[in-house]
């Protein structure tokens, strides 16, 4: 249920354009007076000068506005609508007016002097704000308040396209799912057919085979294991140019494995490293789990200050057997030091590589294009002879068709105890 917001406008006091030209018509009869040598002139400013005189002593009455919002946070995909009431309680004559953040667009379906029905939508994820601005009358007219207020807050999430993400191939914790592996237990895949062991299970006993060689056989079978996938973002600012135009694209990524891998029974969760604090969410399950994991999403690439405090992954982030998949434009050295870091301590990790060409945005030398690419396929290899596969992904081709090119390492086999 989304929690309504109810604030107290705390107004900016000035004269109100009615006092200015009351004001004006008092200057303007003081210099005809002084000019024509008529004093009695001023005896007909006396009425006006009165009326400004008493806006002193009702300043200390000044009304109290509060505005209440159907909607703290609203939260809703790129292109959809999310509709609510925005209303004031004033004690004096308002004028109320709705704004939004650049990059929303705002419709107004019902409108009212003191309350507002809107409907905001956006064609890009990330956060945005409503505000409300509001207009308070006091004094008879001769004091104008004016407040801004943030009325909602809206998370416009990113939408991912339905294919599923493939995994790189890595030893699966012993928790049932929906990945089949090379390794016998509760399963229907046909694995092999060996001979009775005492504890084994009755109903796994091949009779036709049994009644054959005359001893008893079962038949073992290929299990599905569940897998813990965790998305590393790279969150470090980036030069302008093609390598800010990637961090669209790394949301949508990040948004796609993780939908994959609830879809399919998976634990899913997000570690984001950058110039700022480290932000990590442990891995879990579920629809909330979802939310969650794209609600840190729009924190991590969000506007914030740099602290320079994130270095390498937590332990606590990446459970043990965890597969990582990393979004970055590898610019960071710390970032690639980071999953060397991750491949050490056990876990398969796969680095998505969202730099198209070069971070150069100006005109160069197209020898520099070659020494960059030449420079970018070394790093590539040097990171896959340490463990971290690097694919690149480009904007032709949809994530699905990146991971495909993944290396199959044989992955050692455990034995059955």
């Amino acid at each position: 249920m989304t929690e309504a917001r109810e604030i107290t406008v705390q107004a900016a006091w000035r004269a109100s354009p009615l006092t200015l030209a009351i004001a004006t018509c008092i200057a303007a009869v003081f210099a005809a007076a002084a000019i024509s040598a008529h004093w009695q002139l001023i005896t007909l400013a006396a009425p006006l000068l009165g009326m400004l005189c008493s806006m002193y002593w009702q300043s200390d009455n000044k009304p109290a506005a509060r505005i209440h919002s159907s909607a703290a946070r609203q939260y809703f995909f790129e292109s959809e609508q999310a509709q609510f009431t925005v209303s004031i309680a004033p004690e004096a004559s308002v004028a109320l007016w709705i704004s939004a953040t650049n990059g929303m667009e705002v419709e107004i379906l019902e409108c009212a002097p003191d309350r507002q029905t809107i409907a905001v939508s956006a064609q890009r994820w990330g956060r945005y704000v409503v505000y409300a601005h509001v207009e308070v009358r006091a004094a008879g007219g001769l004091l104008r308040g004016t407040a801004t207020v943030e009325a909602a807050d809206c998370c416009v999430f990113p939408i991912a396209p339905p294919q599923d993400t493939g995994l790189p191939n890595a030893e699966l914790p012993d928790r049932l799912g929906s990945h089949l592996v090379r390794r016998t237990g509760p399963g229907v895949e046909f694995a092999e057919i060996r001979a009775y062991v005492p504890g084994d299970q009755l109903r796994t006993v091949n009779w036709p085979v049994s009644a054959r060689r005359r001893t008893l056989h079962v038949t073992d079978r290929l299990t599905d294991r569940a897998a813990d996938v965790v998305v590393l973002i790279d969150s470090h600012a980036q030069p302008l140019g093609p390598a800010a135009e990637a961090t669209d694209r790394m949301a949508r990524g990040a948004v796609q494995v993780a939908q994959t891998a609830l879809r399919h029974g998976d634990r899913a969760g997000i570690v984001a490293l950058g110039n700022r604090r480290i932000q990590w969410l442990g891995a879990d399950m579920g629809k909330a789990q979802f939310y969650r994991i794209v609600d840190t999403i729009l924190d991590a690439t969000g506007a914030g200050p740099d602290t320079g405090m994130s270095t390498l992954v937590p332990p606590g982030a990446v459970p043990a057997g965890g597969i990582v998949i990393a979004f970055s434009t590898l610019l960071e050295t710390d970032f690639a030091l980071a999953l060397i870091d991750l491949r050490k301590r056990g876990h398969t990790v796969v680095a998505i590589d969202m730099l198209v060409g070069t971070p150069f945005s100006d005109d160069h030398d197209p020898l520099v294009d070659r020494m960059w690419a030449l420079q970018r396929s070394f790093m590539h290899r040097n990171m896959s002879t340490l463990g971290v596969d690097v694919v690149p992904w480009t904007p032709e081709h949809t994530l699905d068709q990146a991971m495909a090119l993944v290396p199959q390492h044989r992955r050692p086999r455990r034995r059955p105890r």
